[in-house]
């Protein structure tokens, strides 16, 4: 089994030199980001596992991007600070961080840190496989273990790349999915083109799920941004 992969957003070059050479010494996976921006850009097109985040950064404030990390995805964030006052905690803590490690930190904490939150994530993704292999919103359900959908109970004819979609979108029900994102799980790369090709096959997809594609139930877009599966009752 893969370990984790972890996003390093550290713009002191001596931490973060610090940071891969023990996640290199521990075989776990990493990217690398040294400001917000490329931040938020390597969190949207690899979706890590866990996000090591300074809130420091040369460009914008760690706790913004938080918040814009929170606006669709629930990655675990560890927050790295030389912030120590309680008010910095509680205030990255209230974004939306999972945890707070203070500057200067241990090898040894770091690694039981990130111990711990493995822990969680896996015994979250235990509950999810348990929970069932078949989704079901509204008149919607996905069966992933035979690969195919239903509307009504009636099976729909998806392609493989509307099924892949609709797959990725009812993983993730209620969150927004960039096109960045979408368009690296399904063509493993984002292009111009790609995100001009995805707009299409949601099109398609759409049609094959809503009675009425003036009032979309199922997928909900967000301009400029992604797609999103909204829950339906």
């Amino acid at each position: 089994m893969n370990k984790p992969l972890i996003l390093i957003v550290e713009d002191d070059a001596a931490v973060r030199n610090l940071m891969v050479t023990t996640l290199k010494t521990n075989e776990y996976r990493y990217l690398v980001a040294t400001n917000g921006e490329s931040a938020i850009l390597e969190a949207s097109s690899h979706n890590p596992d866990i996000v090591l985040l300074d809130l420091g950064l040369p460009d914008v404030d760690g706790v913004q991007v938080i918040e814009k990390i929170r606006t669709w995805s629930n990655m675990p964030i560890i927050v790295i600070s030389a912030r120590s006052e309680d008010t910095d905690k509680i205030e990255a803590l209230d974004a939306g961080a999972d945890d707070y490690l203070t500057k200067p930190f241990s090898v040894e904490e770091l690694l039981a840190r990130l111990r711990v939150t493995q822990r969680r994530l896996s015994f979250m993704t235990a509950e999810m496989l348990a929970a069932s292999s078949v989704f079901v919103n509204g008149k919607l359900r996905v069966d992933y273990a035979g690969g195919c959908a239903y509307m009504n109970d009636q099976e729909l004819h998806l392609t493989p790349i509307e099924y892949k979609l609709l797959c990725l979108l009812s993983k993730n029900v209620g969150k927004v999915l960039t096109h960045t994102f979408l368009t690296q799980n399904i063509w493993g790369r984002s292009w111009e083109n790609d995100i001009a090709s995805l707009r299409v096959f949601m099109a398609t997809l759409r049609k094959k799920l809503e009675t009425e594609p003036d009032s979309p139930q199922y997928i909900q877009t967000h301009i400029g941004v992604g797609y999103r599966m909204m829950k339906v009752e």
